[in-house]
């Protein structure tokens, strides 16, 4: 009963702030961006007063998976930054208030006030992303051909835990540091260098969380769901529930210290 009350004051928040309202609208037009925008570019490039006579313009054709890559790709950009930009000040911001002192002199355990606020941040992202990819899928394929609902569904799944993980370590960082802006920083900096160390180390880390984009569209083009991508997602996973249940014990002894 405690934790769906916290959790329920969480939705109700998030909703007073219209978080339920933009946040799914960014992260549609994000989806759609580079889809729509490949397939008008020569009507694009026409009004704004075409190219030089004599020269020729013709893009090449892209098959449906490689444009459902260039919408995850600007997930993993912007979408990304505006999952932190949300939930960065979740604790932070009511450690730095004192609210979360006023909450937690009511017996509320520590761990139940840190899911609850990470619980509902995965709803919203989850459904955010879940109404991004369908506009996206729909759209892929009323313009450059078929993607099947499965491998749909694979995508955004697979994806969803990478959000997942973007999520858990924002919420990891609101409970280390009190400045939102901090938090903020130390997320991106955090997904950045995982970046980094997978491109450097990429024969050693076949699994790390950073690849699933590319393994959700090896899949979409093979038609087979690869075991590289299934353990990866099982990893993405787990490592999110490592840093919810470290962000649960670090939030009570910083609280318990003040």
């Amino acid at each position: 009963m405690q934790w769906m009350t916290l959790f329920q004051k969480e939705l109700l928040e998030n909703w007073r702030n219209k978080k339920w309202i933009w946040v799914p609208l960014v992260m549609i037009l994000i989806s759609i961006m580079d889809p729509l925008t490949t397939y008008y570019l020569p009507q694009i490039i026409d009004s704004v007063g075409g190219v030089p006579e004599g020269t020729t313009f013709e893009l090449p054709e892209f098959a449906p998976p490689e444009v459902m890559m260039m919408s995850l790709s600007q997930l993993s950009m912007l979408g990304v930054l505006v999952v932190v930009l949300i939930a960065m000040g979740t604790i932070a911001g009511e450690r730095k208030s004192g609210i979360s002192e006023l909450i937690l002199v009511k017996p509320v355990h520590y761990m139940n006030y840190i899911t609850a606020k990470w619980a509902s941040y995965l709803l919203l992202v989850w459904v955010s992303l879940l109404l991004g990819l369908l506009v996206s899928w729909y759209y892929i394929n009323l313009l450059f051909g078929t993607i099947s609902f499965s491998d749909f569904l694979i995508t955004f799944i697979f994806y969803g835990l990478w959000l997942t993980l973007v999520v858990s370590l924002t919420i990891f960082y609101n409970t280390v540091i009190k400045s939102s802006g901090l938090v903020l920083f130390f997320t991106i900096l955090t997904i950045m260098a995982m970046s980094i160390v997978t491109q450097i180390f990429q024969h050693v880390l076949d699994w790390s969380p950073n690849n699933l984009s590319s393994y959700i569209i090896e899949s979409m083009s093979t038609g087979e769901l690869h075991s590289d991508l299934i353990l990866t997602g099982v990893i993405t996973l787990a490592i999110s529930i490592v840093l919810i249940l470290v962000s649960g014990q670090l939030f009570k002894r910083k609280e318990m210290a003040g």
